[in-house]
């Protein structure tokens, strides 16, 4: 059954040709990955042309959703492809600044993932609303439950597409700079600059009630 086994399995197009010690394919670790990311990138063609567009993502077990107006061109182009939009969706954290002593060996210590497949546009009113509900929560969990449900007007002015996690793979780099040994007594600091991302105190809306209050599902973030 798929979305079963501990690991996806690599294939031609998820097996990188460089550093492949980075490459993982741990099903939990590829979850994790996504979930942290609010943005992920949707790589298709058009007119024969490369197109990347970043956008909001959901997921729900081993599917990704994304969403748009029905007007755009790869959700129109997911409904009228048979069997469906070929794509390749990516996200990246970034952890850390690797510098190091010599100018070649800079780098970045980061969190990426790979999902390559066909994608299909959801026309299941229910499925379509189980996915809306994800790119909610994906963003702030608890959300979705929290807001206001799109009505049948706005539900036929977004279009949705589904991604099965199938082919995918995950590549890591972690530690400090890797310099020659050559360089090593060379006068330049080295080391790694971590990176994080950090909430602010939640900002009201200007006309928001003053007897509203902040969510705990947002103070908590």
């Amino acid at each position: 059954m798929p979305g079963t086994e501990t690991a996806y399995q690599p294939t031609d197009r998820t097996v990188p040709t460089r550093s492949r010690d980075r490459a993982a394919y741990d099903r939990d670790l590829v979850h994790a990955i996504l979930d942290e990311a609010y943005v992920c990138h949707l790589g298709f063609l058009r007119d024969g042309a490369p197109v990347v567009l970043p956008t909001l993502f959901g997921r729900v077990g081993e599917r990704l959703y994304v969403h748009g107006s029905t007007g755009s061109r790869p959700l129109r182009m997911a409904g009228q492809a048979d069997p469906g939009l070929p794509v390749c969706l990516t996200v990246t954290h970034v952890d850390g600044l690797v510098l190091a002593r010599s100018a070649f060996h800079h780098s970045i210590n980061y969190r990426s993932v790979v999902v390559h497949g066909i994608a299909h546009q959801v026309t299941d009113p229910e499925e379509k609303r189980t996915a809306l509900d994800a790119l909610v929560d994906h963003v702030v969990p608890g959300r979705s439950a929290d807001s206001r449900p799109a009505d049948a007007k706005e539900l036929a002015a977004t279009a949705v597409l589904r991604l099965d996690l199938d082919e995918v793979s995950a590549k890591l780099r972690a530690g400090g700079p890797h310099d020659e040994p050559e360089d090593l007594g060379l006068p330049h600091w080295a080391g790694v600059v971590p990176v994080r991302t950090a909430y602010g105190t939640p900002v009201p809306a200007s006309d928001l009630g003053p007897s509203t209050p902040v969510p705990g599902y947002v103070t908590a973030l």
